[in-house]
C-alpha cells in the first residue's frame, strides 16, 4: 500500500508514525512546502520572547530522524499543486530545483493546517503573523535588527495574548485590539475580566470592541487606523484568526463547508472515500452540542492523525469530536476552558444554568496558595456538564482537565461533588475546587441555594419592594459597595433578623458568594426567601469596572 500525506506537524506527521507502527511494509511519502516537517508551533511565541533559548527546541522531528526510526520519506520544500483524483496522483513542485513530477497513491491523508487571517491590507516589513518557525524567525531577526519600541497586535486570541506577553519581556511598549468584548474567545467576559485587569496591569493598552480598519505606512512607523483612533507602532502582529487551507481541496472537488473547511466522516475520510483529512482544515462536530464547526487546536489534530492511519491500516477507529479544552498563561496567570461557554448556550437556546466558585488551588494554611475562579454551565434538565470556564493562578491545569474528562464521559455537574481527588496541603484541600463545584450547583438544584447574577444586579428594584443585603464586615464596606445594600454583617445576622421583611425578596452578597450563601440558609431556615450573588462583590465589581468603555484616544489622535 502506498499513502501520501501532505503537510506535517501535528496531523499529518502523527498520521505517518501511526501508520508505520501499524504496518511495517506501506510506502509512506509526506509532502511539506516549508523547510520544516514537524514543528512546535504552540511554542512559537516562547521563542520570541527568549524563555525558550534554543530554535532546535521546536524541531519535534526531522526528515532524518523519521527516516531513520519510520522508514518515512519526508519531502520538505514540495508543493503539492494539484490532487488528481481520478488518476489518484498528486502533482509536486519542487520548490528548490523547480523540478515538477506525479506520484500515485492508493490512500491520501490532507493535511495542510490553516493560514493566518489577513484581510490584504499593505505589504510591509513591519506586518508580521505567527503560524511556522519562518514566521517566528522573521519576527525575531526584526526585534534584534530594528529594536522596535512599541507594537500593535491585532487579535486578543490565544496568539495574540501570548505574543503580548513575550513582547512584554522584550521590552516593547503593547497595545492589543480586538473586535469582540473580550479576550480569549472561549471565555466570557465575566471571566476575561480578570485577565483584562492583569494585561492593563502590565502597561498594556487594550482596545475591545475595535476593530483594525486600515494600515499606511509613513516614514518611521505604520499608522493603524482603529474604529475609535489612529495608532502608530513600530510593529504590527495580525493574529485574528486562521482559515482552512483547502484549496486543493477545493478544486478536486471535495465536499467542504461554507468556511472552506473540509468535510469528513467519523473516520476522517472526504467525499472521496481513498482520501482522509486531518487536523486543522478540517470540520469538526463540537462533542457537546453537536454543532459542526471549525476548531484548530493540536491536541485533536494529533488524534485525527491517528485516527486516519488506523482506518487506512483496516482497524476500525472513529472520532467522537471536539470539545475545545485549551489552557494559557498569560503573565503569572493560567486561563482554561473546556467544553462551551455562555455566550454559545445563549445562541443555541439551550436550558442551560450557571455557577461560580472561588476557592484556594492548596488549603489556606500551606504558604503560597491563590483563589482560582470557576465558572461552570450545565443542563437544567439533564444536569450533564455543558463546559467550565477557570482563570487564576497554580493548579488551573488539573481542575479544568478533570472537569474536560468528566464532560469526556458524560458526567453530571452534582458528579463532581462525589470525586476523590488526590489531597495533601501544597497541591490542594480536602474540598478540591472541583468537588466545591460541584456542592455548589448542588445546592442549586435541589433548591437550597437560589442565585442572581452580576448582570442582574442593576436590574433589582431600589423602590423599598426588596431588600439588599450585604454581610461582609464594614472595612470591606469601606473599600466598595454596591449601591442601596444595607449592611449586616453576617456574624451579626442571627441577632439582627428581626429587621428583615418577611413579605419582600432578599438579595444578599459577600466578597465571594460563600458567606452569603450561609447567610441564606439562615434566612431561608427562617421563611425569609433570599437570592445568593453568584461570584459576590469581588465578581461584581471587576465585571462592572472592565464593561466601562474606555476613552479611546491616544497621544496621537489629541
Amino acid at each position: 500500500m502506498k499513502v501520501l500525506i501532505i503537510g506535517g506537524v501535528a496531523g499529518g506527521a502523527s498520521a505517518a508514525a501511526r501508520l508505520r507502527r501499524l504496518d511495517e511494509n506501506a510506502e509512506i511519502i509526506i509532502f511539506e512546502r516549508g523547510e520544516y516537517i514537524s514543528f512546535a508551533n504552540c511554542g512559537l511565541p516562547y521563542y520570541i520572547g527568549g524563555e525558550i533559548k534554543e530554535r532546535s527546541s521546536l524541531t519535534l522531528q526531522t526528515p532524518a530522524s523519521l527516516r531513520s526510526r519510520f522508514n518515512i520519506d519526508v519531502r520538505t520544500n514540495s508543493e503539492v499543486t494539484k490532487i488528481n483524483r481520478e488518476e489518484k496522483t498528486l502533482s509536486v513542485r519542487n520548490l528548490i530545483s523547480g523540478e515538477e513530477y506525479t506520484e500515485s497513491y492508493d490512500k491520501l491523508i490532507y493535511s495542510p493546517g490553516a493560514n493566518p487571517v489577513n484581510p490584504g491590507f499593505i505589504k510591509s516589513d513591519r506586518i508580521f503573523t505567527l503560524r511556522n518557525i519562518p514566521d517566528m524567525i522573521k519576527i525575531k531577526e526584526y526585534i534584534d535588527n530594528h529594536k522596535p519600541t512599541t507594537a500593535l497586535i491585532a487579535g486578543g486570541g490565544y496568539i495574540g495574548v501570548e505574543m503580548a506577553e513575550n513582547l512584554h519581556a522584550a521590552g516593547i511598549k503593547l497595545t492589543i485590539a480586538d473586535r469582540s468584548e473580550n479576550l480569549i474567545g472561549s471565555l466570557d467576559f465575566d471571566t476575561a475580566a480578570e485577565l483584562h485587569r492583569k494585561v492593563k496591569d502590565k502597561g498594556i493598552e487594550l482596545f475591545l470592541n475595535c476593530s483594525v480598519d486600515d494600515i499606511a505606512e509613513e516614514d518611521d512607523h505604520l499608522a493603524v487606523k482603529l474604529s475609535h483612533c489612529t495608532v502608530k507602532t513600530d510593529m504590527l502582529i495580525l493574529a485574528i484568526g486562521v482559515r482552512p487551507e483547502s484549496t486543493l481541496a477545493k478544486e478536486c472537488g471535495l465536499e467542504t463547508n461554507e468556511k472552506g473547511a473540509v468535510i469528513v466522516n467519523e473516520y476522517m475520510q472526504t467525499s472521496d472515500e481513498d482520501i482522509y483529512a486531518v487536523g486543522d482544515v478540517i470540520e469538526v462536530r463540537n462533542f457537546v452540542t453537536d454543532e459542526k464547526m471549525h476548531i484548530p487546536l493540536a491536541g485533536p489534530a494529533n488524534k485525527q492523525g491517528r485516527i486516519a492511519a488506523d482506518n487506512i491500516a483496516g482497524y476500525k477507529s472513529t472520532y467522537k469530536g471536539t470539545q475545545g479544552s485549551s489552557i494559557i498563561k498569560v503573565f503569572d496567570m493560567t486561563a482554561a476552558s473546556t467544553g462551551i461557554n455562555e455566550e454559545t448556550a445563549k445562541r443555541l437556546g439551550l436550558n442551560y444554568d450557571k455557577t461560580f466558585v472561588y476557592s484556594a488551588s492548596h488549603a489556606s494554611y500551606y504558604p503560597g496558595g491563590k483563589n482560582m475562579s470557576i465558572k461552570a454551565l450545565w443542563d437544567k434538565d439533564t444536569h450533564k456538564i455543558l463546559g467550565a470556564q477557570i482563570v487564576g493562578y497554580d493548579g488551573v491545569d488539573k481542575r479544568i482537565d478533570v472537569i474536560a474528562t468528566a464532560i469526556r464521559l458524560g458526567a453530571k455537574i452534582t458528579d463532581l461533588a462525589e470525586l476523590e481527588l488526590s489531597y495533601a496541603p501544597p497541591f490542594s484541600s480536602a474540598k478540591d475546587p472541583v468537588n466545591m463545584l460541584g456542592f455548589t450547583a448542588e445546592n442549586v438544584i435541589s433548591g437550597k441555594l437560589r442565585q442572581f447574577f452580576p448582570e442582574d444586579v442593576e436590574n433589582l428594584p431600589r423602590d423599598g419592594s426588596v431588600f439588599l443585603l450585604d454581610v461582609r464586615t464594614p472595612t470591606e464596606v469601606k473599600r466598595g459597595s454596591i449601591e442601596g445594600f444595607v449592611n449586616i454583617p453576617l456574624d451579626e445576622l442571627r441577632e439582627n433578623i428581626h429587621r428583615l421583611p418577611k413579605d419582600k425578596d432578599i438579595y444578599v452578597h459577600c466578597h465571594s458568594g460563600l458567606r452569603s450563601y450561609i447567610a441564606c440558609r439562615i434566612l431561608m431556615q427562617n421563611d425569609l426567601n433570599a437570592y445568593n450573588l453568584a461570584g459576590g462583590w469581588r465578581l461584581y465589581e471587576i465585571v462592572q469596572n472592565e464593561r466601562k468603555v474606555p476613552e479611546y484616544i491616544c497621544t496621537e489622535c489629541e
